[in-house]
């Protein structure tokens, strides 16, 4: 059964939109996802299914979060195929000097249009960078996260919800798909 990567977005940030992991969990397998796994509080989730259509799997999701807990959160679905993809197309992999703790993927629902993508990557943002590839935003931020307003303009501008994760997060997520994956 293949593996998938679930991130919700906004969730037990600032006390808003609680979700305890064990409860998501539980949650996930009520939808008869196997081997629900979760990673941090931030609403990151591994598990199996047999869902082919991962977007349509998202708004199940999203729906039953909905459902159970009252509020609507977006959700991301990547297969780690896809996650390996993702690590692997970094732009910032190779340069020397890279902390990973200021590396962010943003994972989008939608490919942004061709303009639009060109309006964000046109944005000046010293000493922050940019790259689109795809469903995903690679972003390094050497001054922080927390520092920075490119988060903040990402789905303003490419008009598509998305979530971001730091790189060490999307590193952990892809080695407990790939341990889900033998087991």
């Amino acid at each position: 059964m293949p593996v998938a990567i679930c991130m919700l977005r906004g969730i037990n940030v600032g006390g808003h939109n609680s979700i305890k992991m064990e409860s998501l969990r539980a949650m996930c397998e009520s939808l008869g996802l196997r081997g629900a796994q979760t990673y941090v509080q931030s609403g990151n989730v591994v598990f199996k299914t047999s869902e082919r259509d991962l977007d349509q799997l998202a708004r199940r999701i999203e729906t039953k979060i909905e459902q159970t807990y009252g509020f609507r959160a977006t959700v991301i679905i990547r297969s780690s195929s896809e996650l390996k993809a993702v690590i692997g197309k970094n732009p910032f992999v190779s340069r020397r000097g890279i902390d990973p703790s200021k590396l962010l993927i943003t994972f989008l629902a939608t490919q942004p249009a061709r303009e639009v993508r060109d309006k964000m990557l046109g944005l000046q943002a010293d000493p922050e960078e940019l790259k689109i590839e795809g469903r995903e935003v690679y972003a390094y931020l050497p001054n922080g996260i927390g520092q920075s307003k490119l988060p903040a303009v990402l789905e303003r501008t490419l008009k598509t919800s998305g979530t971001g994760r730091n790189w060490n997060t999307v590193t952990k997520l892809l080695e407990m798909a790939a341990k889900l994956e033998i087991s």
